[in-house]
């Protein structure tokens, strides 16, 4: 490897750290990937340095942020169940924006969600903003890019989204489904974060919302999403149905488990817009695509 810093993506095995590491492999040298399991990332991307890092294990952390200059840090507990998972966040920010400190890191990189910070936050939404302000606080300086449902053949809200309008002919659904949103392609998600790597932050945590171009209810983009697949479903709102109700649902009729499905709902309740033109300002040369091309290339995809 070179003597040049590396650049660091935590949580490489998911979809986007996955998208993002083969955008990076493309531009920037060195790159260094880690995961709890390394092995098929050693695999995958023979040409970056492999490591292994738990962030709840503060032992490994070191050796994956030695070095590094830009870190990308991609990792929450949504998928590992209901208990715990606001202190199990914590603990892993904290564990990592300290050990980045020591190891000299000049910028983290974050992904986080939409929502802003004076509505009442669902649970999960309010520990991805909190998991921002301790990285910032315990860490180097943070870019913190926040948002909401990324269309991408690999993310479980798209997922639960085709498998809803692909399986059933018609739905009756809580009143979540009027919230607005502001849906964003992977690819748009992968340009922006890797276009922060450069951003040169004039404060310890710097917030960007992103975006698609368009802004639209669940219920509107059940309804494009199913035209794009030749299909009409009809759905009636009722004015009760519970998060747990709605996930235990979704859990029998698409391919997303019910505890994955539930934090998902949970949020829907909550507007996910961007209310600022920051992104605009700071990535003059991303224009990301409306709500039917991010959908025809995810369903490529």
């Amino acid at each position: 490897m070179s003597s040049a810093r590396f650049t660091l993506v935590t949580g490489a095995g998911g979809y986007v750290g996955t998208r993002l590491v083969e955008e990076l492999l493309q531009t920037v040298t060195p790159v260094r990937v880690s995961s709890r399991s390394p092995e098929r990332l050693r695999d995958r991307w023979p040409q970056a340095d492999v490591v292994r890092m738990d962030v709840l294990d503060p032992t490994t952390i070191g050796a994956a942020t030695d070095g590094v200059g830009v870190a990308y840090y991609l990792v929450h507990s949504m998928a590992e169940g209901e208990t715990g998972f606001q202190e199990r966040d914590r603990a892993a920010a904290r564990n990592f924006a300290q050990a980045a400190r020591r190891s000299g890191v000049g910028l983290i990189v974050y992904l986080g969600g939409l929502g802003g910070d004076d509505d009442e936050l669902s649970s999960h939404l309010a520990s991805r903003h909190e998991t921002g302000r301790i990285l910032a606080e315990h860490g180097p300086p943070v870019v913190e890019l926040r948002a909401g449902m990324v269309i991408g053949a690999g993310s479980a809200s798209f997922r639960m989204l085709m498998d809803l309008v692909k399986r059933l002919p018609a739905m009756i659904t809580p009143r979540w489904v009027n919230t607005r949103s502001q849906p964003i392609a992977i690819a748009d998600v992968v340009a922006y974060l890797a276009r922060a790597r450069g951003v040169v932050p004039s404060q310890p945590h710097t917030i960007v919302e992103i975006g698609g171009s368009d802004v639209l209810s669940y219920r509107e983009m059940m309804l494009r999403t199913a035209a794009a697949k030749g299909r009409r479903p009809v759905i009636l709102t009722v004015p009760v149905l519970t998060p747990r109700l709605s996930s235990l649902w979704c859990g029998l009729v698409t391919a997303v488990p019910a505890s994955i499905a539930r934090p998902l709902i949970d949020g829907l309740r909550n507007e996910t817009i961007v209310r600022s033109d920051d992104a605009t300002r700071l990535f003059p040369d991303v224009a990301p695509m409306g709500f039917d091309e991010a959908v025809a290339r995810a369903v490529r995809e």
